[in-house]
């Protein structure tokens, strides 16, 4: 059993560092959802992304073997993006993260209370 959980070598760090930033589940979930889908149809389904940030992300996915790229040589030429086997077993996990969240019985959208402030003894005595 694995013990190893902080630093660069943490399979949780490694998975934050894949799936961290505001797009990149978003946009593995779509492409889950429609099994092969073009760039322009992944922008217009997220919707404020730019063109150099989803083609950075979609970069970095392929990288990871997460999304297939598939490029057609024709005209007018054109690329589909799919998930790969290992992708698919990432929504899986995913799903079940989802589920496990909904199981705590509190609304994903509810942001956490700011801390209280606690005035010093210094700044008190003033």
């Amino acid at each position: 059993m694995e013990t190893k959980f902080a630093g660069k070598e943490c399979p949780l760090e490694r998975a934050i560092d894949i799936l961290g930033g505001k797009w990149k589940i978003k946009l593995i979930w779509i492409i889950y959802s429609y099994k092969t889908i073009r760039f322009n149809q992944l922008k217009r389904e997220l919707d404020g992304i730019t063109d150099i940030m989803l083609t950075k992300i979609l970069k970095s996915l392929v990288a990871e073997n997460i999304v297939h790229r598939e490029q057609f040589n024709e005209i007018p030429p054109h690329v589909e993006y799919s998930l790969t086997e290992n992708g698919v077993k990432l929504v899986e996990s995913l799903s079940e993260i989802r589920t496990w969240i909904k199981s705590q019985n509190q609304p994903s959208n509810l942001q956490p209370s700011a801390p209280q402030v606690i005035p010093s003894k210094e700044f008190s005595a003033r």
